[in-house]
């Protein structure tokens, strides 16, 4: 039997509700302690409590941290999921269980470790009664530990950083680890291949879910105001700012100088907002789908009235309720267009932790800059999930607070100025905040038909020139947001454009393309909307580009289609959706579905027949591939493009600093 070290999946079914989240991340902590790569990704019901949860734990020496579709180790807590727990295990894993369940066990195929949860953590005289049902997970730890090879000063390291360095709770779960793992280590004969081996591939790392991490930066980024509502699966974005504000934002005097408000709906939430950032404040809200949907109306007046406002959308699966506790990116359409009437939305698309705190205070600097919303879309698996990140550096620019007028600038200009006028042609206009005490300050903010100096008109040319001058600024907006990232490989035949939390997934499918069937591509990240030159370069100089995105209906896709109808069959979709984080599988599978091999070369004698599309080994396409919902993206052979490649670049600052 070869040893399986650092590379597989451990999962975990338990009850929602039951208090397993600790002994999860426990674990999780415990592995990325000893140095392996790894990451998190907790998979539960919408309800309260009662219903099955499942927590999934990849280890991957290599770096790999996208879901996988197959567990090669179980734990199974919860009789109602029991047999569909047994079921999931791959074919030579390891299934623990608590012995408790009495279901039969079907499987021969697979190592099985029954536990005596509940006979062991009865017998702790140490674990109070009411306590018995949250600290007996931990035997289930303890006994991974032991049969996987986990170590347990990294175990005591990962309960101290749970519980602050409470030592009551942290020996109380401590000695419930050590007696499941003495137990097993006594009872229990070890049958599979599975071993957890310390690495050295995490230091200098973090670990963070995307939601702290934005509100972190937000704070890093100056905010002053934000108002809420809670929503699954953003909420720990303002429960994350009120935790860390009185920490990181201190006055000698004790006054606090920010302000976190939970509004009664998502409307008033953003009006607040709104209203906040008119003051001059940098004031945000947070939220996922359906709360946007009810922010509509105060969005489309932020953007016709110019007003700085941040609008975090950690999405989840739609329509209308949908899958709450499920990740999607199906909300790029409707933000990029939100609001009635014509507008345009500038979009930031973290990737990563790491994005999701730079895009926190970069957001800020956008929005005052650009005088307009700025929405920041992260999802579900990346807001609330855990991930490796390298640690947070603050921002080594000064804030930009944008075009902004004083009382001294006002008395050079003589009053010479309007609110809406575009003096300096970048499309972007002047403005002045409360507090300033010149008396040619003030103007009517309206979300009413204006003219240049803020005053009320219905006049038809006024009213096509300054919504001429919002499209322009929508332009320059691509000057001033996050460049795309390439990743470029030697020898690439084909391209891929995505954005988000996939990136993972691609990464590994790449790979997987490369090494299996032969196909090389490069890989270009969009980090915001409006496309910036480096998408228009790409798209130039790529003859077949696979849209890989999680949603059904294509939706980058379509922005795509829009921008670029000259280059329309040249895009591909690998669009997917089913609630699921990204695997590398389906994104291989989507891609490998669509792919059209280069046109071989004839010669005078003989003729070749155009190639066929490329598929694994000469087997027939998997039946489960990503969908093409947009009926535009049709399949088509085409030559290789005599442009030269672009090279990798490093992302551009966000805005140019004074």
């Amino acid at each position: 039997m070869n040893k399986i070290v650092n590379d597989f999946s451990i999962t975990i079914g338990t009850r929602n509700g039951s208090g397993s989240s600790t002994a999860n991340t426990t674990i999780l902590r415990s592995i990325f302690k000893m140095g392996v790569p790894v990451s998190g990704k907790n998979l539960f019901p919408s309800n309260i409590q009662g219903l099955p949860t499942w927590y999934t734990i990849r280890v991957n020496k290599d770096g790999y941290l996208a879901r996988k579709d197959v567990s090669e180790v179980v734990v199974a807590i919860n009789a109602d999921s029991f047999s569909r727990d047994q079921a999931a295990v791959a074919s030579g894993g390891v299934f623990f269980y608590s012995d408790d369940i009495r279901l039969p066990i079907t499987r021969t195929d697979i190592s099985v470790y029954p536990i005596p949860i509940k006979t062991l953590i009865r017998n702790d005289a140490n674990v109070p009664s009411d306590f018995r049902e949250l600290v007996g997970n931990m035997i289930y730890v303890g006994a991974v530990a032991q049969i996987l090879g986990i170590d347990m000063d990294a175990i005591r390291a990962a309960l101290t950083f749970h519980f602050k360095g409470k030592q009551k709770p942290i020996d109380m779960n401590l000695n419930a680890v050590k007696n499941g793992a003495e137990w097993a280590k006594e009872n229990l004969q070890k049958t599979d291949p599975f071993y957890i081996e310390p690495m050295n591939k995490t230091e200098g790392l973090i670990m963070a879910d995307g939601n702290t991490a934005a509100a972190i930066g937000s704070i890093f980024g100056g905010v002053q105001f934000a108002g809420w509502y809670p929503i699954t699966p953003a909420s720990s974005v303002a429960e994350s700012l009120s935790e860390y504000l009185p920490l990181l934002r201190k006055r000698e005097d004790g006054k606090h100088t920010y302000a976190v408000v939970q509004a009664e709906d998502e409307l008033a939430a953003l009006g607040m907002a709104i209203g906040a950032g008119w003051s001059g404040l940098r004031a945000m809200t947070s939220t996922s789908g359906p709360g946007l949907s009810l922010m509509t109306e105060f969005a489309g007046l932020a953007y016709y009235a110019e007003v700085p406002v941040v609008i975090w959308d950690v999405q989840r699966v739609g329509p209308s309720t949908g899958l709450p506790t499920r990740t999607s990116q199906a909300d790029l359409t409707f933000t990029a267009f939100i609001g009635h009437g014509d507008s345009q939305s500038v979009i930031l698309l973290p990737g990563d932790v790491d994005e999701c705190f730079d895009f926190g205070w970069k957001s800020f600097d956008l929005a005052e800059r650009l005088q307009t919303p700025i929405f920041v879309l992260s999802d579900l698996d990346m807001g609330m999930n855990q991930w490796m990140s390298k640690p947070f550096d603050y921002p080594e620019v000064p804030m930009d607070r944008g075009k902004v007028l004083w009382e001294k600038d006002l008395e050079e200009l003589k009053g010479n100025w309007g609110r809406y006028l575009d003096k300096d042609g970048d499309a972007i206009p002047y403005r002045t905040m409360p507090g300033n005490k010149h008396p040619l300050s003030s103007y009517f903010t309206r979300g009413t038909g204006h003219d240049e100096y803020a005053k009320y008109t219905e006049d038809a040319n006024m009213y096509l020139k300054n919504m001429d001058r919002l499209v322009r600024k929508h332009q320059a907006a691509k000057q001033y947001v996050p460049a795309p990232i390439l990743h470029e490989r030697k020898g690439a035949t084909a391209g891929i454009l995505a954005f988000g939390s996939t990136k993972n997934a691609i990464f590994e499918a790449q790979d997987q393309l490369q090494a299996e069937h032969g196909l090389t591509t490069d890989f270009l990240r969009i980090r915001a909307v409006p496309f910036s030159k480096e998408v228009d370069d790409y798209i130039q100089s790529r003859d077949q580009i696979f849209v890989v995105e999680m949603n059904r209906d294509a939706q980058l896709l379509q922005l795509l289609y829009m921008e670029y109808p000259q280059h329309a069959t040249k895009f591909k979709s690998v669009a997917y959706q089913d609630g699921l984080p990204a695997s590398a599988k389906w994104v291989r599978e989507g891609i490998l579905a669509v792919y059209e091999a280069p046109a071989k070369k004839t010669t005078k004698k003989t003729a070749k027949p155009a190639a066929k599309k490329a598929s694994a080994k000469g087997k027939a396409a998997p039946k489960k591939t990503a969908k093409t919902s947009v009926k535009a993206a049709k399949k088509v052979v085409v030559k290789k493009s005599s442009v030269k490649k672009t090279s990798a670049k490093k992302s551009k600052p966000a805005a140019k600093r004074k």
